[in-house]
């Protein structure tokens, strides 16, 4: 159901008629210039949301600005982290419209998926719960463990999530290729066009 409607949004959506007629996905994917600023300004948005994202997390580690308290660290970068979330999200949908199927069958994308949804898991739980009594650490050097450990688990799931969407371009497990039976269908390979292609079984 979701592969057949990532087939229309990539192949049918804004499709004009004749030959040559191309869908908005395949238009912006072959566009001579605004792909790339596109692509560009999506990870510029990054680095400003996650740069901003782990200022406050390492003065929850008590690494840096230990003598400032969290709140003004957070006041002071949140208008930048907002407006970097904002355009991260608006260019991010806007590359996956371009190459909805590449993304789809690419492990590394479903890999990114799972940190992005870990790092607004641990945002929610530290909002809801770790911060409820801030105003009790907020001058601490050291904060308590609860938000020493939500700032090292945002540090770690948003570099995952750097470090995975960086691998989404290279094609190491590509469908098509000769690929475990797991990585086969980690990525739905039977489904796409290039097919499943299984690694040969070693010689006894």
């Amino acid at each position: 159901m979701l592969r057949e409607f990532l087939v229309w949004l990539q192949t049918e959506l804004g499709k004009g008629s004749g030959e040559l007629a191309q869908s908005w996905s395949e238009a912006l994917v072959g566009s001579l210039n605004f792909w790339g600023l596109l692509e560009g300004t999506h990870v510029l948005a990054l680095m400003l949301f996650a740069g901003t994202i782990f200022v406050v997390d390492l003065r929850l580690l008590g690494v840096t600005f230990r003598k400032t308290p969290v709140s003004v660290i957070s006041d002071r970068v949140l208008p930048l982290t907002v407006f970097g979330l904002v355009l991260m999200v608006i260019t991010g949908l806007g590359l996956f419209y371009a190459k909805p199927l590449v993304y789809y069958h690419n492990i590394w994308f479903r890999v990114k998926l799972m940190f992005i949804a870990l790092a607004i898991i641990n945002i929610m739980i530290f909002h809801l719960r770790v911060q409820r009594n801030q105003a009790a650490w907020d001058l601490a050097e050291r904060p308590p463990f609860a938000a020493r450990a939500s700032a090292a688990i945002s540090i770690v799931a948003w570099i995952a999530v750097i470090a995975t969407g960086r691998f989404i371009a290279y094609d190491w497990f590509e469908c098509g290729k000769p690929l475990s039976g797991f990585m086969n269908a980690a990525q739905s390979c039977a489904a796409s066009e290039k097919g499943a292609v299984t690694l040969p079984e070693p010689p006894k």
